[in-house]
């Protein structure tokens, strides 16, 4: 056989395979990218929840000025953060927000009659089922990010991930272990 046959086959299987390497990567950060969406989606849920749970709970606890106003401004916050795209600096404004919801949440065990009231139920039935579904896309995005990231890890596939220049995505993290648990909402 002509050695030239030998090397046209091999650079014509060299070039399948970086194609086909290269379109995975697309694959894997789209996904990715779609899991960022997904999780965008359910933390405009929450934002749009919040201001109606701050209103229902200053019909009842209206001295409680300071903590409507943190939790109004944790949630401009962390508006501002998942506007940034950047994984970390939403993680850090949940971390907030997590905690003045819990501020929130304290106050309303001092008014029996507003956690009898039909709206707050409803809202804290809704942030719940919210909380839920951020914590799945969570571990959707997550999911993603770690498959991305171990193919542009592996060889050979690191080597068309650098000539691409396609990059590690950061996980979707929270550095403090109370700011893991789900914002609670049962009474």
């Amino acid at each position: 056989m002509n050695p030239f046959f030998i090397i046209l086959i091999i650079v014509v299987a060299l070039v399948i395979w970086v194609a086909l390497t290269y379109n995975r990567f697309i694959v894997l950060r789209n996904r990715a990218k779609e899991a960022w969406s997904d999780i965008d989606v359910q933390l405009k849920r929450r934002y749009n929840l919040i201001p109606n749970l701050v209103e229902t709970v200053k019909g009842y606890a209206s001295h409680e000025k300071s903590v409507f106003e943190n939790v109004t401004k944790a949630r401009t916050n962390a508006i501002s953060a998942q506007r940034s795209g950047n994984p970390q600096q939403v993680a850090e404004a949940e971390k907030f927000l997590a905690g003045t919801l819990k501020t929130l949440f304290a106050v309303v065990e001092n008014y029996p009659d507003l956690k009898a009231s039909a709206n707050f139920m409803e809202l804290q039935r809704e942030l719940r089922d919210t909380e839920d579904k951020i914590q799945a896309a969570r571990r959707f995005y997550n999911g993603n990010v770690r498959d991305l990231n171990i193919k542009i890890e592996s060889f050979p596939a690191n080597i068309v991930a650098n000539l691409f220049h396609f990059l590690k995505m950061d996980f979707f993290e929270i550095e403090e272990a109370a700011a893991r648990e789900p914002v609670k909402v049962s009474f």
